[in-house]
């Protein structure tokens, strides 16, 4: 039988590397499916239970493994349901591949059944690369282009293909007049590195300061070993920005973690008392987080130019790979003899750590979630990979959760979606089948959409050597981010119609699902708990109840903040009482003459 359009698409994605396409069937794509099967299912495909949830899993996929992730799914409303994890692909700077189906050419415009426009559609979500492909002779040349422009501006592309095409006999472009051939699948690895010039001018700023401060993002993650020769040799501080979260351990006594309203108090003192700031591949937005406008003497290193200076008044802007540029700063700069800035900021990350572990080990009703994220860190293995959500239990990730060894983690950084941890966790087990993951979830998050994913845990879990897979859900049967917001931001109590989420027992479901469950409501049970989740030969699923009133207090509160969420109380936010207190209770521990190691 002469190859199909749908069949050459699959033998140029194996072509490409790709392992497993994450996606959900439906007749714009059976061309596709029906490929799938002739393949002998190579590509796997990967079957999600919603096609948001594909998208999230190749941007996982994608995030853990280096490579580029691949998602389809099928016209219309299949292809609606891919954006939000396509926008997060986008925002995150992570190469993704979208193939999406579309209506017969026959049937376009004549406002047929599923017809969208989808060019319209993904125009800005694959702004950097967006074609459909109406004869097959435009590829390999359109695939090809979508892989390697996701690759170099790690962004999300897409191939919009007729789903009558995908069944037409391929033909491929001829060396000929408006035809467009393509070269055999590759990417380039090339590293860039700044002018001299401007290397030596960030080289003499960094020697000029007396108080460094380094700021590092995801970009930074190749780099390691050199931020971490930067540092000893300038005495300085090292923040991470969420992104950047594994970039460094956070075992290194002068790695002053997560910074921004997610972030630490060490973080906020480093930028608040710095006279230097090198920011290393991060686009932290939080302008009120970093040194006072003109305080700080500045220089940032970026892969991309178009992300430099945007933050904070830069004197040296180095657009160059991280690793390469420091590479070249290192050899300019004489270690700084003066450590008192260096004590400084580790007396402060010691002190920090004694302050979480007090705030952590607090009473609630019924268990502290900060002590659900500390009781993990006591135990978690060197190698896992964390999947964190978005809600208030991102503030207990970025916080509490101490990263060592080659332990990785991430979350949906900026555009900060609710439902990507679990989806993200599957997508990081089939990067790396051999290593633990745990996704750290809120029911908000569950309800929407995680729970329906559970099963796709269970279909796949025999794919990977070592099945330890763990959901833990912050039970609180609250949407407690945007409580807290409400209350801090703008002085309202909580409205318990909008906030309040139906009661359900997440250890139920994930049992049906076919995981493992523990249920704890009992603070003292959450050691084992997790000891019996990290040694399990199968996922399993922690459904933790958890104190809704425990403050994700900022690392510098101000004084209209803790007014706001005053007026709330006042003016009848339920439990307005308990509140407060955990609140002072929590906020007392800073004050707590704690470890100084």
């Amino acid at each position: 039988m002469a190859a199909q359009v749908a069949d050459y698409i699959l033998r140029r994605l194996r072509a490409w590397g790709v392992r497993q396409v994450f996606g959900y069937p439906g007749d714009g794509i059976n061309g596709l499916i029906a490929a799938f099967g002739r393949a002998d299912n190579r590509p796997a495909f990967i079957q999600a239970r919603h096609e948001e949830m594909a998208a999230f899993e190749a941007v996982g996929y994608a995030k853990f493994s280096g490579a580029i992730g691949v998602c389809t799914a099928t016209s219309g409303p299949g292809a609606i349901h891919l954006l939000n994890g396509l926008y997060d692909a986008k925002l995150d700077h992570v190469p993704v591949v979208a193939i999406v189906g579309q209506t017969a050419r026959s049937a376009m415009g004549g406002s047929y059944q599923q017809e969208v426009d989808l060019q319209s559609l993904f125009k800005d979500v694959a702004s950097d690369y967006l074609v459909e492909v109406n004869v097959s002779d435009q590829l390999p040349n359109a695939l090809d282009r979508a892989f390697r422009i996701a690759h170099t501006r790690r962004a999300p592309t897409a191939l919009i293909i007729p789903s009558d095409l995908q069944e037409e006999h391929y033909q491929p472009p001829e060396h000929a007049f408006k035809q467009v051939p393509s070269s055999p699948p590759a990417v380039s690895r090339s590293t860039i590195t700044p002018a001299r010039a401007d290397i030596e001018q960030a080289a003499e700023l960094l020697e000029a300061g007396s108080r460094v401060a380094i700021l590092v993002g995801q970009g930074a993650r190749g780099a390691a070993e050199q931020v971490m020769d930067l540092a000893e040799l300038t005495g300085a501080g090292v923040a991470k920005a969420l992104l950047g979260k594994d970039v460094l351990p956070d075992d290194l006594p002068y790695v002053t973690g997560a910074i921004g309203l997610l972030g630490t108090r060490p973080s906020y003192e480093l930028m608040r008392d710095c006279d230097t700031l090198l920011i290393i591949g991060s686009s932290f937005p939080y302008s009120q987080f970093l040194p006072e406008f003109g305080q700080a003497r500045a220089v940032q290193i970026d892969i991309d130019g178009t992300m430099i200076g945007m933050r904070y008044p830069t004197e040296v802007n180095l657009v160059g790979d991280a690793k390469e540029t420091l590479t070249h700063i290192l050899p300019l700069l004489r270690r700084k003899n003066d450590r008192s800035w260096r004590e400084t900021i580790e007396a402060n990350v010691a002190r920090w750590w004694s302050t979480i572990e007090r705030q952590a080990m607090l009473d609630a009703k019924p268990v502290n979630p900060m002590r659900v994220v500390w009781e993990l860190s006591q135990r978690i293995p060197d190698d896992a990979i964390v999947t964190a959500d978005s809600g208030s239990s991102t503030n207990w990730y970025a916080r509490c959760l101490r990263f060592r060894g080659r332990m990785r983690g991430s979350l949906s950084g900026t555009l900060a979606t609710m439902g990507p941890a679990v989806p993200y966790a599957i997508g990081a087990k089939f990067a790396h089948p051999d290593r633990p993951v745990i996704a750290l979830v809120g029911d908000g998050a569950m309800q929407m959409n995680g729970a329906a994913e559970l099963s796709t845990i269970t279909r796949y879990r025999a794919q990977w050597a070592d099945q330890r897979l763990v959901v833990c859900v912050f039970h609180n049967n609250d949407l407690n981010q945007v409580t807290w917001e409400l209350r801090s931001m703008g002085g309202a109590p909580k409205f318990e119609e909008s906030q309040s989420l139906p009661d359900v027992s997440y250890a139920d479901i994930a049992r049906i699902a076919g995981l493992d469950a523990i249920a704890v409501d009992d603070p003292d049970n959450l050691g084992s708990a997790w000891d019996r989740a990290l040694t399990a030969d199968r996922p399993t699923l922690l459904d933790i109840r958890c104190d809704p009133e425990v403050p994700p207090i900022p690392p510098h509160a101000t004084w209209e903040q803790m007014k706001s969420t005053a007026e709330a109380v006042l003016r009848g936010d339920p439990d307005g009482w308990h509140l407060i207190a955990q609140g002072m209770k929590t906020k007392a521990q800073e004050f707590i003459p704690g470890r100084q190691s």
